[in-house]
């Protein structure tokens, strides 16, 4: 046997040793919070079958302070543990308190996933797999649901205060929580293991361009460019892949908009919180139990337009609302803004044609790659880097046809130049130096170009701070 040969068994011995005690320690934890979930099941049900009048009151949350119902179900705690033969810490005890307080003031398992600001994601896949995202990484928690009822109840606590429903015959169905995060579920039939939650999180203060800045999603120049490019009432979409940050940077420029313009925002669960004084803000519906009652993102456009916009915001463009958004761009309602899913600038010319036929107009491509040529002016593209950041990977100029095809030209890129040690990309922003054809619209409005721009070519690239 070669010395090749005799290390790679050595390796294969050493990982099946590795992986078998990986599952006997995924046993033990999976028995001990099994436990810990059937002990916090019976308090509950204790809770449930014990409650006086008085503590009922206490218990609804209205009027009182969440100290005063952990001291209630602390002497629920107390008693349950007196009459059975648990052994639990002291620690343990604190947890399983606030456990049962979460279970009845907020989500119960997830609960404090939703208050730990670090965490930017949360998904449900079944009642015993909670994982988050935190800093762009995804990991699995210890935390549980107790069963699949259990997990529909926090679900029907969820929908229920926005009148959204689900059940066999609506599985799936978007909402939002009170402070603005958004949630996607899906239940069985549709989902084979469980009752599905997707929760995007959305910070309690709104990012700022410095936030974006210092977190390296742009550049300070880039930043100054793209405020010049909404005072002037460019039309610009922000495109990228699920995850990667289209939600906020599209918060984060529309707060460029000057403060004495009244801006309409439209969006299927109410995400973007814009500080501006006058802001109407447009919700889709979905349809009730009997199917009646839609109100689509298309709908609302529409209707948009005879509500004297100076802006319009759609949170995402994904069907046939396109055609109504860019002909909204094409009849004076400049300075309107954007997202849609794509995996690059020329990519979402593509995904514009065909959102455009999903409208069931039978346009020739030519009039409507007319129409996307002549409303839209810039294409912000981000991407999530494999570090988990969010980057601005480019910022695109769209310009007229040449023959059957839209010509873009870049006007700042991200060029990636490795990883360092802890795995953190390096890189920097690089402004092409060619000069847009929209300055026209600087120009009706006022609005001076960035002297930088103008010569950016000739100095070639600069990193951040510059």
């Amino acid at each position: 046997m070669t010395l090749l040969e005799r290390l790679g068994r050595k390796v294969k011995k050493e990982q099946a040793v590795q992986e078998k005690e990986d599952i006997f320690a995924g046993r033990a934890v999976d028995a001990k919070e099994e436990e810990y979930q059937n002990l916090k099941l019976t308090v509950h049900r204790q809770i449930v079958d014990e409650m006086t009048a008085e503590q009922q009151r206490i218990l609804d949350g209205t009027n009182h302070s969440r100290e005063e119902i952990e001291n209630v179900i602390s002497g629920y705690v107390q008693r349950v543990l007196e009459r059975n033969p648990f052994v639990v810490p002291r620690g343990e005890r604190a947890r399983l308190v606030s456990d049962i307080c979460d279970e009845i003031l907020g989500y119960g398992p997830i609960e404090p996933f939703l208050k730990d600001d670090s965490i930017t994601e949360v998904m449900v896949n079944g009642p015993k797999k909670i994982y988050i995202e935190r800093m762009g990484k995804l990991h699995l928690t210890a935390a549980q649901f107790h069963d699949n009822a259990h997990l529909m109840s926090v679900i029907d606590k969820i929908v229920t205060p926005i009148g959204r429903h689900v059940d066999e015959a609506s599985p799936l169905v978007d909402a939002r929580l009170p402070d603005g995060s958004r949630v996607n579920i899906v239940i069985p039939p549709l989902s084979l293991i469980g009752p599905c939650v997707t929760i995007r999180k959305f910070s309690k203060t709104p990012l700022s361009v410095e936030n974006l800045i210092s977190f390296g999603t742009l550049s300070e120049q880039m930043a100054i460019f793209l405020r010049a490019c909404v005072k002037a009432k460019l039309n610009i979409m922000i495109s990228g892949g699920t995850g990667s940050g289209k939600t906020t940077t599209l918060n984060v420029i529309s707060s460029f908009i000057p403060h004495d313009e009244r801006i309409v925002t439209i969006e299927d669960a109410a995400e973007l919180r814009l500080e501006q004084p006058h802001v109407v803000t447009l919700e889709a519906r979905p349809a009730n139990i009997e199917g009646k009652g839609r109100v689509s993102i298309r709908d609302l456009v529409r209707n948009s337009l005879r509500m004297r916009p100076d802006r319009i915001i759609v949170g995402e463009v994904r069907g046939g609302e396109a055609l109504d958004m860019l002909q909204a761009m094409n009849t004076g309602h400049d300075g309107s803004l954007t997202t849609a899913h794509a995996n690059s600038p020329r990519d979402v010319l593509s995904r514009l044609e065909t959102m455009v036929l999903m409208s069931g107009l039978d346009l020739p491509v030519r009039a409507i790659r007319d129409q996307i040529s002549s409303a839209l002016d810039l294409i912000i593209h981000q991407e999530r880097i494999q570090d988990g950041s969010r980057k601005i990977t480019y910022i695109t100029e769209v310009q007229k046809m040449e023959g059957d095809v839209i010509v873009l030209q870049d006007l700042f890129r991200f060029i990636q130049t490795g990883f360092d040690e802890n795995g953190k990309a390096l890189g920097h922003y690089e402004p092409t130096g060619l000069q847009p054809q929209f300055l026209s619209k600087f120009r009706a409005h006022n609005v001076e170009y960035p002297k930088f721009m103008q010569t950016a070519g000739a100095s070639g690239s600069w990193e951040e701070g510059d």
